[in-house]
């Protein structure tokens, strides 16, 4: 199926991550012109801290001096939750932390992004969150995911009628080889892949009349309704 993104100009923040390195090949794969953006971005990358409103928008300024569009934004950059100390899950400390590097970054990112897309009449905008929003456990987790899943859903109704559609993927656990069995009270298990080819359905033209939602990856929380 041809998803319509030949010469769209795609930004995947955290493009060198483990999801995002998979983003980014699904996407090239499509025909889309992708700018990978992150702390550490390599040749012909863009540099973007996420902490910084300012390094945000330098990022998507640089897109558009470089390419004149952009077309869609991925943003699959937060620290991993490997990286988070689960003896302080419930310390105000990491959970704001946590909260800014992955909440606020896509926010800040998204502003910078929405102006361009707006004004074009056309824009996709994806956030990685986590299923994690829709557990209890860990208040770290919980509390970052939650955060960016409303975030991207007032910036879709802000959006709404623009052309400009704004969506978040929300894995469980990210593995090679995810397993087909669901545990009771746990998410099911996805691959970097089959969220790549979630985010790069959500990002094409196709998806028009997809936004405000939050998409579930490897089977949403079993034995839990969640609206």
């Amino acid at each position: 199926m041809d998803l319509g993104l030949d010469s769209r100009v795609v930004l995947v923040a955290g493009g060198r991550g483990y999801i995002g390195r998979a983003v980014v090949q699904r996407l090239r794969e499509e025909g889309a012109t992708v700018v990978v953006a992150s702390r550490n971005p390599g040749q012909d990358g863009v540099a973007v801290d996420l902490t910084d409103t300012a390094s945000a928008r330098s990022a998507v300024e640089r897109v558009l001096a470089d390419h004149g569009r952009i077309d869609a934004l991925v943003v699959t950059a937060a620290p991993a939750a490997g990286s988070l100390d689960p003896a302080r899950n419930s310390d105000p400390e990491q959970i704001a932390t946590a909260f800014d590097a992955k909440s606020l970054g896509f926010l800040r990112l998204a502003n910078a992004a929405a102006p361009a897309m707006r004004e074009a009449g056309y824009g996709r905008i994806v956030g990685i969150s986590g299923q994690n929003a829709y557990l209890t456990g860990n208040t770290t987790g919980a509390v970052r995911n939650a955060a960016l899943v409303i975030a991207a859903k007032n910036l879709a109704d802000e959006l709404a009628g623009s052309g400009v559609t704004v969506n978040t993927v929300n894995p469980g656990p990210v593995v090679d080889e995810p397993s087909s069995q669901v545990r009771p009270g746990a998410p099911g298990e996805s691959s970097p892949d089959q969220i790549a080819a979630l985010v790069t359905f959500l990002v094409s033209p196709l998806a028009a009349a997809v936004s405000g939602e939050a998409i579930a990856t490897g089977h949403r929380v079993r034995g839990v309704v969640t609206f």
